[in-house]
């Protein structure tokens, strides 16, 4: 056994008795139905912006709420459970090893939530269909994150690359703070205005992560046991990179665009 899996951390029943073997064996042969729940998601969301067109919007405060507070406790229990596991490799046999950890997806604790992970991202699809039935802004950034993150998660999982423990329990992390913060504001309560600016940030923060993990995994491919392939590590750098420029645009409109303005017309008038 290899000893990042000897994880001080209470193990549940239900997570020592995952078949993980089972998991790998359905995702090696199934991960290409993510293409299959990507263009029925795509026909679904696009098809339903043009059924609401003519209709009212519709009050889905209760649902949406109950919807983001289920992710966002899935997303703090993955978070909490994977980010010890990391913490644990990083501790005992240094950042190289955690970079390049494949137990992750095979420890007692963290392999029942790598593969919670991946197969959460199909029903994640989900907050578009609010988003469309409530008659919302529909961007690029949203349903092209929801399209690549399903595809790549599940490519990924089934060659169980190296740095799937970062860019799991980054994730996990990121969506705690997110879903936790779209629960609040279904639910009415006024949350400022920077808490939406810092969870932006930690996902700007995320995509570069995710980048030097995949360069450093492109770096010790080939020196130590660091399993990964060049193809994976393109598409992950091409997917990171462009969320790094998506979600950086994304910011600057949100946040910076109009306090420059202000501040320009301010200077004119003086």
């Amino acid at each position: 056994m290899n000893e990042t899996e000897h994880i001080p951390l209470a193990e549940y029943d239900f997570e020592r008795k995952f078949d993980e073997k089972g998991a790998l064996e359905w995702m090696q042969e199934n991960w290409s139905k993510s293409f299959m729940f990507c263009g029925l998601y795509a026909a679904i969301i696009f098809g339903g912006r043009h059924f609401m067109r003519e209709r009212p919007k519709l009050n889905l405060r209760r649902p949406l709420v109950f919807w983001s507070l289920s992710l966002s406790i899935f997303s703090i229990i993955g978070a909490f459970r994977t980010g010890w596991y990391m913490l644990h490799v990083l501790n005992n046999n240094g950042f190289k090893q955690s970079v390049c950890d494949t137990s992750f997806y095979s420890a007692p604790v963290s392999k029942f939530w790598a593969y919670a992970f991946v197969l959460s991202k199909a029903p994640e699809l989900g907050d578009t269909v609010f988003i469309v039935l409530r008659k919302q802004r529909l961007i690029f950034l949203h349903w092209y994150h929801h399209i690549t993150v399903l595809v790549y998660s599940w490519y990924s999982y089934k060659d169980q690359v190296a740095g799937g423990g970062w860019f799991m329990t980054m994730n996990y992390l990121v969506h705690s703070l997110m879903y936790t913060y779209y629960a609040a504001r279904a639910a009415g309560y006024r949350v400022p205005r920077a808490c939406a600016m810092v969870i932006t940030a930690t996902q700007i923060m995320q995509m570069m992560m995710g980048l030097a993990v995949l360069g450093l995994v492109y770096h010790w491919m080939h020196e130590v046991r660091c399993p990964s392939n060049l193809d994976n590590i393109v598409w992950g750098s091409l997917m990171y990179l462009s969320y790094l420029v998506l979600f950086a645009a994304f910011f600057y409109k949100s946040y910076l665009k109009g306090a420059a303005e202000k501040a320009d017309k301010k200077t004119k008038s003086e």
